[in-house]
Formats: structure tokens, sequence, C-alpha cells
């Protein structure tokens, strides 16, 4: 589908067509090679102006440094663009419930439901990987987060020790298995398969593929009072 057609309005109280899970299926799959491409690039760019990173709030202010690159390295041709922190309203819970937020999120123009989301935490060192963990567990896994989308990633912003040593303890934390993404086996990036926990009555890819950027950031400090 192009940039200009027109996809399957659906409300938030609808049922969910088969048109519109098959169009969030069919862009969603195998797209992590272009998408996560714009995110590396957007990463090299960053390393020489680190500089500009706010140490009093370390994960926000990556990634929305993150965020301007990732726009940079973009066309604007393509049939999707990038947010920071868009509400993803299908898992909301009733009012006053706030919607779940993402870090950042491709969104694909044709429909704005449909988005592929990346989670950012701080990693200060390779064993501190509980909240890391906790994310991928308790969002990604139980449809919270990426519902329409079989594919998600985390950002691990890494300020201290190695990445490999970062996966091993990813690996033992979440119960995985680790492997390359074979567009980018000189990136310190691995992917995990899970099986999620879908919601009764609802129709979300229940197979889901975990992307692992461990993003070294080993200039940068955390602010401490």
């Amino acid at each position: 589908m192009s940039a200009n057609e027109k996809s399957p309005e659906v409300s938030h109280t609808d049922v969910i067509p088969a048109s519109f899970v098959s169009l969030a299926g069919s862009w969603c799959r195998d797209q992590s090679a272009i998408l996560l491409g714009f995110v590396w690039a957007a990463y090299d760019q960053l390393i020489p102006d680190t500089s500009r990173i706010d140490s009093r709030d370390l994960e926000r202010s990556i990634t929305q440094l993150l965020e301007a690159r990732i726009r940079r390295a973009m066309s604007g041709d393509e049939p999707f663009y990038i947010q920071h922190g868009p509400y993803e309203r299908e898992t909301m819970k009733p009012p006053p419930a706030q919607p779940p937020q993402y870090d950042l999120a491709f969104v694909l123009n044709a429909n704005e439901r449909v988005m592929w989301p990346l989670e950012a935490k701080v990693v200060e060192k390779p064993a501190a990987v509980v909240e890391y963990a906790n994310e991928i567990q308790q969002q990604f896994l139980t449809c919270r987060y990426a519902p329409f989308c079989g594919e998600g990633a985390m950002l691990g912003y890494l300020l201290s020790g190695t990445s490999a040593d970062t996966f091993n303890n990813i690996a033992v934390k979440i119960s995985c298995k680790l492997e390359n993404h074979p567009s980018f086996t000189t990136r310190s990036h691995k992917t995990s398969r899970h099986r999620r926990q879908v919601p009764v009555g609802k129709t979300y890819p229940p197979d889901f593929l975990c992307h692992h950027l461990i993003l070294e950031l080993l200039e940068v400090k955390r602010h401490r009072n």
C-alpha cells in the first residue's frame, strides 16, 4: 500500500476488521531492516554530539535527540513517519485512565493506528536490566504495547560496560535466546522470539519478535544530586 492509499477506518469500539489486521500485518512484517536502519544511522549522528544530552533527564533527552536524527536520516518519501511519545489508544482502559505512551514509534501514514514501537531504557551497567526486562514482559508480551504489530524494539542506553555482557544478562532475565539480526551483524543488535498473551476476544498477533539495540553511550554520565 502506498502512502496515498486509504486504509479501513476503525473506531475505538468496533471489532477490528480483517482488512485492517491484514494491513497492519503486511506493513509490520519484515520492516525492521528499514526502520531500525534509520535508528542506527541516528545513533551514528548522535555519538559525536553527546554534549547535547541533558544528564538530569537522560532517557527522555537521548530519545528526543534520536528522534530528530531519525528524521534527518529518512528521505521524507517513506509511507511512515517517526514520532516521539505517541499514545496507543487501542489498549487504553476506560477513562480516567491514560493510554499507554511509546517512547518512539514509526507510524503508518495510511492508518495512524498502526504503529511500530520502540521503548527506551537507560542501562547504567550490564547487570542493571531489570527495568528493561520488565518493559518486555509487562508491556510487549501482554499486548498492551504493539497490539497490531508482531514486532517492536527495545533501546538500551548503555552507560558503562559492554553490550556483550548486557545481552547475556538480558537473555537470562527474560529467559530467551538472543540471535543476530541478519541486516545488522556488525551492530549491537539482537532479536528474541516470544509467544504473547493475547486478551480474550482480540485478534492481535500472538507471535512477537523483539529487537534489542544496545546503544553504547559510555561517555555520558547520569546527573547526581
